[in-house]
């Protein structure tokens, strides 16, 4: 028998697209499908909180499900998480998880959590704390980094050029873009990735980026990896990369 694996790129709050990605793989392949999910489950979109509930809500049920954790999900892990919210230094200055840029604003909305212009972010952050169910927290400090399987790396951004696999750095996994992306060499595995949005699916002899703009209301992507091939399974099946 073939083994499939599938991986889902960028999520960003987007229930309605991830419940159609989710049904597309079960067709294809079955309700025990193994899925590897590229983090950036929050932020932008409408409901970051129906994502991660459903990300619980399948974990739970023992699906063969593998969720790693996106720069994003870290941002929102990095301000609930008690005592005080952290800040995460590679933003750039003038920039915090609330930045019209990033999302937080949405992800607050989605958990029914009020943004006022003046209040102290350790306030914020015990409002918010107090406003999520039960597991959640749990759930972003238990996302995986990476996961290899296949002759792939899956990995939130990408990694660091000339760094064994093994010894990457969690900020290079969760934030790298143009030292990666622009580099041709081998990394000893093909390297599976979001973080930065793409038009479609981009396969290169060393890379594939599934980041094709789910949370800017694009469509979501999907990847099949079944012996050596690799696919975009779309709403009328699979289409080889």
């Amino acid at each position: 028998m073939i083994d499939t694996l599938y991986a889902i790129g960028d999520i960003h709050g987007q229930l309605a697209m991830l419940e159609d990605a989710l049904d597309r793989i079960e067709r294809d392949g079955g309700p025990n499908a193994r899925i590897v999910f590229l983090g950036d489950y929050v932020d932008r979109g409408p409901n970051s909180r129906g994502v991660i509930e459903r990300l619980r809500q399948g974990l739970a049920e023992g699906r063969n499900w593998i969720c790693l954790k996106g720069n994003h999900d870290r941002l929102f892990e990095w301000f609930v998480a008690p005592p005080v919210p952290r800040q995460d230094s590679h933003l750039l200055i003038g920039y915090h998880w609330f930045h019209e840029r990033l999302g937080g604003l949405e992800t607050a909305q989605s958990y029914g959590v009020d943004v006022p212009e003046r209040i102290r972010q350790k306030e914020l952050a015990a409002e918010f704390r107090a406003a999520l169910p039960d597991g959640h927290l749990a759930f972003l400090q238990g996302l995986q980094l990476s996961h290899r399987e296949m002759g792939k790396f899956f990995v939130h951004a990408g990694v660091r050029p000339g760094v064994p696999l093994a010894d990457q750095d969690e900020e290079d996994l969760l934030w790298i873009r143009q030292e990666f992306l622009e580099d041709t060499r081998d990394h000893g595995a093909l390297i599976v990735h979001g973080h930065t949005p793409v038009k479609a699916p981009e396969l290169k002899p060393n890379r594939l980026n599934l980041d094709t703009g789910a949370g800017y209301g694009r469509p979501m992507s999907i990847a099949v990896f079944e012996a050596d091939e690799i696919f975009a399974l779309g709403r009328s099946g699979r289409v080889r990369l």
